[in-house]
């Protein structure tokens, strides 16, 4: 894979995939809301490698919503997409600060 396709595929998996998954709890989707820290896939190997947090440790979500971003990943139909690696962090803490603008006002936070 060229570095160039990895970066279109980090595209897709945000466009297509981490914008259209939603918090269950809150309605915005979860790059939106600041939970997604790092998207990345490696050109050599063709992994998806992808760093999220949740909004909580006890996050009602946090059971089933990494599984369904690494799903809806796997069904991209990426033909170099090899493997994908979802990683829960905590460092830093998810806050409200995280946001986008565009949630912020989803939410009337403003």
């Amino acid at each position: 894979m060229r570095a160039i396709d990895a970066i279109q595929l980090q595209d897709r998996i945000v466009d297509d995939v981490l914008r259209k998954t939603y918090d269950p709890e809150i309605p915005v989707n979860i790059y939106e809301l600041g939970l997604i820290y790092e998207v990345k896939v490696d050109p050599e190997t063709g992994v998806a490698q992808v760093k999220m947090t949740l909004t909580s440790p006890g996050c009602p979500a946090a059971g089933t919503l990494p599984g369904e971003v690494e799903d809806k990943i796997r069904r991209l139909g990426a033909a170099d997409l090899k493997d994908v690696k979802i990683e829960i962090v905590w460092e830093p803490p998810w806050d409200p600060s995280k946001m986008s603008e565009a949630a912020r006002l989803q939410l009337g936070m403003f």
